[in-house]
């Protein structure tokens, strides 16, 4: 069963930052968040079970979405063109194509086999045209060290596919160690140094293992969450310093980060917690974590690229098999504010 604490004055009267699986389902949604359910402006994910031969039709609006499968294989229609979708047989199986949706538009989707697909969304002010995203094309990279080791699938990251406020990617934290660490934040608008965006967690566990969410506040007032998160929960962060998210013991734990802000550009900018920052500088001294990578792209997987070092000598695996940009990420993809690029 999957539980909540908070803690402080008036951060109690707000359980709601998590969500434990089924609370917040609506109709054929595991699970919906949009803006108004979070008491924010941009964010939204919903999660969509279709039965074998089902479809659902989905009106885009104000916002711009992601088809993303969880487990199985769907069409996507939208603007007079069909996407096919692969997808996978879970999230701890491979890396999975994609698809962009417009705002403004409407699609449906629809799955011969059935299947679990992640929406994410953000509200945007462009309507960028409708793409496919293939699998063989998502960055995978590897951050952190030792226990701090985890995988990133930045199929949506800011310098890996092109959207308008939407920023999505995938994360895998192998059994026993600690991603979304050292804790950070980005909850005040500082240019150059930090951006504002609110975020989702979506989580699954590994045969249904159970994790760790921690979200402190930042200010007086601010996010406090400890949350025990079981496969289908969701942790929304207005506000707060996030991580760490802890996988058990022989369970991989995957979380999947929506976020958008109102910045007037599209930008990870994050403060680590200045109390856990420290540990970046332990990195260099310890090995990756051998279980990882716990897959690679299709392309990859093939033979056309293997790891290379990225920008904090971690190993990345671009789909192409090209060396990832020399770019610092922390463990959910976000670029951290560090006095050494890269640590």
């Amino acid at each position: 069963m999957s539980t909540q604490h908070t803690h402080g004055g008036p951060t109690a009267a707000r359980p709601d930052r998590h969500l434990p699986a089924g609370s917040a389902a609506d109709g054929p949604y595991a699970l919906r968040v949009d803006p108004e359910r979070a008491g924010w402006t941009h964010s939204s994910l919903r999660v969509l079970e279709l039965e074998p031969g089902g479809t659902h039709t989905l009106d885009t609006g104000d916002s711009e979405w992601i088809v993303l499968p969880l487990n199985g294989g769907c069409a996507v229609e939208v603007d007079g063109t069909t996407f096919e979708l692969l997808g996978r047989e879970s999230v701890f199986g491979g890396v999975t194509d994609f698809a962009y949706l417009p705002r403004s538009a409407r699609a449906q989707i629809t799955s011969g086999a059935g299947g679990r697909f992640a929406l994410a969304g953000a509200k945007c002010g462009r309507r960028l045209p409708a793409r496919y995203g293939p699998a063989p094309e998502v960055p995978v990279e590897l951050r952190g060290s030792g226990t701090c080791s985890r995988q990133v699938n930045n199929f949506a990251a800011a310098d890996s596919f092109d959207c308008d406020r939407l920023i999505a990617v995938e994360v895998l934290t192998p059994g026993g160690n600690w991603s979304s660490y050292p804790p950070h934040k980005h909850d005040e608008h500082r240019p150059g140094s930090e951006s504002v965006l609110e975020e989702i967690y979506y989580f699954e566990i590994e045969r249904d293992g159970l994790g760790y969410q921690r979200v402190s506040p930042s200010r007086d007032g601010g996010t406090d969450v400890l949350a025990e998160v079981r496969g289908g929960d969701a942790v929304l962060i207005p506000d707060g310093w996030h991580g760490p998210s802890i996988a058990p013991p022989g369970r991989t734990l995957y979380y999947l980060n929506v976020m958008a802000g109102p910045g007037a550009t599209r930008e990870w900018l994050i403060c680590d917690h200045p109390d856990h920052a420290w540990i970046r500088g332990t990195w260099p001294q310890e090995p990756v974590d051998p279980r990882l990578p716990l897959y690679l792209p299709p392309a990859a997987a093939s033979g056309s690229g293997s790891p290379a070092a990225s920008g904090n000598g971690s190993p990345a695996v671009p789909g192409d098999g090209s060396p990832a940009p020399d770019t610092a990420r922390d463990g959910d993809g976000e670029r951290p504010e560090t006095t050494e690029e890269g640590a």
